[in-house]
């Protein structure tokens, strides 16, 4: 007899830590994995910081011997064969990647390949050779030290190229999913405010995308409902906090941003995600910030499609549910809640100015070829179809 209840199924997890101070455990679970880890970081802010040194000193001290790769930008898969084959040889137990979702996503590929040693064009979606990865994967260790990709709980390593013939696409297993999660809030403090401002809106655009997913259940609906709930809390506080200074906002966002990569990797995302694949790759735009300034939009569109041709779906009773908690007005009926969601979110962006397309050197010329790449899988969780004609009017609103 078929259950009442809907059925779940949950893909693989790392092992979480989540608490301020967290950075200090680094070296005991790398120890765990072996004497050979290799630091994969971004360019400048962790480097700079106190923690650099502390670590490497603490590693010293444990005899064990580290290697250091940098990512400046988003990685191009040109870049993982270079490290894949710098350090292949190396007897590498364990890749610790910390940074943001450009260095975490490249420790998820290198990981993925040092022992197989072959090119992540065999496995990239889309636009590799379609060789399925057998694996094994180097055990890696993330240390996220923004609040927005949640690329520490997913299993998936976006790489991109850029240029008017560029690609985002991912390289995706299941054993690339990272050991462990260090997620230290204390991490965020000194985050410059345009990058917390860029990382809080993807963190909010998984949380609420995966929460309207067609494949949402049971399991990710709570935990994108919490997210929604921290964010909404911590949002503020964090982008208002003195420089330097912690504050229980950056826990809060960093618990959002966790639980938004763990919810799109179960639940899948949507018409935001589906047109930032193309708009990052044809143009230099930081994907928060295509993201922060599509959210607003996007869901207005989805909501006047459902009206017209499904107003059937739970999803337009989600949307009122988030519409009524980030207004903070728990009156309000499900049609006023849903556009008060889309008055509140364009105002978010305007107070956390997200740029429009067009700073970045985007057309209105250039709306078609977008639209034509943009139906990947992202796009295939929307809460509904969205014809061409609809997806154009929002990219043009956001010019």
């Amino acid at each position: 007899m078929p259950s009442p209840f809907p059925a779940v199924q949950v893909s693989r997890l790392p092992e979480i830590h989540l608490h301020a101070e967290a950075i200090r455990r680094l070296p005991a679970l790398v120890e765990e994995f072996g004497q050979h880890v290799l630091l994969v970081t971004g360019r400048h802010s962790f480097v700079a910081s106190p923690h650099w040194p502390a670590l490497l000193g603490e590693l010293k001290a444990r005899n064990i011997e580290w290697q250091h790769a940098s990512i400046d930008g988003e990685p191009s898969p040109q870049r993982i064969d270079e490290l894949v084959s710098e350090h292949r040889q190396r007897n590498i137990d364990v890749v610790v990647a910390i940074g943001g979702g450009s260095a975490l996503d490249a420790g998820k590929a290198v990981a993925g390949l040092l022992k197989a040693g072959n090119s992540v064009m065999d496995h990239l979606e889309g636009v590799g050779r379609g060789l399925t990865y057998q694996g094994p994967a180097v055990p890696m260790i993330a240390v996220p030290t923004t609040a927005g990709t949640g690329s520490e709980a997913t299993k998936n390593a976006v790489l991109s190229v850029q240029g008017r013939d560029g690609f985002k696409k991912s390289f995706r297993d299941a054993q690339l999913v990272p050991r462990i999660a260090l997620v230290d809030p204390a991490l965020l403090v000194g985050c410059p405010r345009p990058q917390l401002a860029a990382n809080a809106m993807d963190a909010l655009t998984q949380l609420l995308e995966s929460y309207v997913s067609l494949k949402a259940n049971a399991f990710t609906d709570a935990l994108a409902w919490a997210g929604l709930e921290a964010l909404q809390q911590g949002l503020w506080g964090a982008w208002q906090a003195d420089a330097g200074q912690y504050n229980e906002g950056y826990t809060r966002l960093a618990y959002a941003s966790l639980s938004s990569g763990i919810t799109l990797a179960q639940a899948g995302l949507g018409a935001v995600h589906g047109l930032a694949s193309p708009l990052g790759a044809f143009f230099p735009m930081p994907h928060g910030a295509v993201c922060g300034t599509l959210l607003a939009e996007a869901t207005a569109t989805n909501l006047a499609a459902l009206e017209a041709h499904a107003p059937a779906s739970p999803a337009r009773g989600k949307y009122a549910r988030v519409g009524r908690l980030l207004s903070g007005n728990a009156r309000l009926n499900d049609d006023d809640a849903n556009r008060v969601l889309v008055e509140t979110l364009h105002d978010w962006s305007e107070r956390l100015e997200m740029p429009r397309l067009g700073r970045f050197g985007m057309s209105a010329e250039d709306i078609p070829r977008v639209v034509a790449n943009a139906r990947g899988g992202s796009m295939q969780t929307n809460p509904l179809v969205l014809s061409d004609e609809a997806l154009a009017e929002l990219l043009t609103a956001r010019l």
